[in-house]
């Protein structure tokens, strides 16, 4: 008995060992397992839609004067103010980003009218026509481990918390957004969030911004969307799908 009682104690002692092996051994791999590793600003360019990759639009660099960010007090509606910025929704290891604007939807006369051949209300319907047509700024940007995750939680939880609007500042001049609403995202990939911002305008009446993030692993595509046009008449528009799809396929 008492030798059956020492192998049985023997064998515990090698059986705990063991386990104790093994429950090292797997922390010792988890803790070896790399984390995801950001893209490159170098790789992101590349991967970025081109001038002749969406069909109706133009691509090129975002102009200086559309690089302005919003900034805010309001340290929940954060990420907006920078989506709305063109801007990644937390800062990230790398970003590019490109503006997408939309070719005119008619083509103009042989001769244009003047001004001063138009009455006031020609002139304003014919100025609305020129400038009915998308402009949004995509941007993407990059993320180690899962900053990219975090930062789109970040995005869906300031469309919640900021509902009833907030207030930034853009190049010194005071902005008041009224409301915040969210939208249907017309991306895929794993997750995404869309919003329309509505800010009072010069003249009184109310515009609304439209702006969605998409992730694709570690990566987040940003846009925004304007058509000055579309504001003026109060008709509605969204996220350009053409510029989302092109860019959401170059990703995969």
């Amino acid at each position: 008995m008492k030798r059956s009682s020492g192998v049985r104690r023997c064998a515990t002692s090698v059986v705990g060992a063991l386990s104790l092996a093994l429950v090292t051994g797997c922390a010792g791999q988890d803790a070896a397992k790399p984390a995801v590793q950001a893209r490159s600003a170098a790789e992101l360019k590349k991967m970025i839609i081109a001038e002749g990759e969406v069909p109706g639009y133009k691509v090129g660099p975002v102009p200086a004067t559309r690089a302005k960010p919003i900034t805010t007090d309001s340290a929940p509606c954060r990420p907006l103010a920078r989506v709305l910025s063109g801007l990644p929704p937390a800062e990230a290891a790398a970003k590019t980003d490109r503006l997408a604007m939309e070719n005119p939807k008619r083509v103009p006369p042989a001769k244009p009218a003047s001004p001063d051949d138009l009455d006031g209300k020609k002139f304003e319907e014919s100025m609305h026509k020129a400038l009915d047509r998308d402009v949004t700024t995509v941007t993407l940007a990059s993320y180690d481990g899962d900053g990219a995750e975090k930062a789109l939680a970040s995005v869906s939880a300031a469309v919640k918390a900021c509902a009833s609007g907030f207030s930034g500042k853009q190049a010194g001049t005071k902005t008041r957004f009224t409301k915040v609403a969210e939208e249907k995202p017309t991306g895929a990939g794993g997750g995404a969030v869309a919003f329309a911002a509505t800010a009072d305008t010069d003249d009184g009446d109310a515009g609304s911004v439209h702006a969605q993030v998409v992730r694709a692993g570690n990566t987040l595509s940003g846009y925004v969307t304007m058509n000055l046009g579309a504001m003026m008449d109060k008709k509605a528009y969204a996220v350009s799908p053409e510029v989302v799809k092109a860019q959401q396929t170059k990703l995969k």
